[in-house]
């Protein structure tokens, strides 16, 4: 199951994406904004980075205005690896190189047509594992070591 999130500024955006991944029989639970009032972006992106970090979700993505804070919000959550990405090669990347369980994007400064594309080239990209494992490592334990207060 994938969440997907939105502040006012992505909420467009990620009606267009959830129908997407509707289309390719993808189940999405969305954890809203649902309507165009203006809200906190923390709020959303918390909701998916929660989620995703406690194991309730496997992949989830994010939308605000520009992607930016959806990015900064989710990567505070054990776990994450939330990728702002800006086209199909960031996108591909960051599944191949990061094993990236989070996407962002801005829904001010893609189209629908952009946005599906790269959500596409995220869906069908495989992590490489070998070298990018041991630096998913390296993340993981500097997450560790700085929960326990040693950094």
């Amino acid at each position: 199951m994938f969440l997907i999130a939105s502040d006012h500024g992505g909420l467009e955006l990620k009606e267009s994406i959830k129908n997407f991944l509707e289309g390719r029989g993808i189940e999405v639970r969305d954890l809203g904004t649902m309507n165009g009032d203006s809200v906190d972006y923390p709020d959303y992106g918390a909701k998916v980075g929660r989620a995703v970090s406690l194991g309730e979700a496997q992949k989830g993505i994010l939308i605000c205005g520009t992607g930016i804070g959806m990015s900064i919000v989710a990567n505070k959550f054990p776990g994450v690896r939330a990728a702002l990405i800006s086209d199909e090669f960031t996108a591909r990347m960051s599944k191949e190189h990061n094993n990236a369980n989070i996407i962002v994007m801005g829904g001010r400064v893609l189209s629908t047509r952009e946005a599906c594309d790269m959500v596409a080239a995220w869906l069908d990209a495989n992590f490489e594992g070998g070298r990018h494992q041991r630096r998913l490592e390296k993340i993981a334990q500097i997450e560790q070591d700085v929960r326990q207060g040693r950094i």
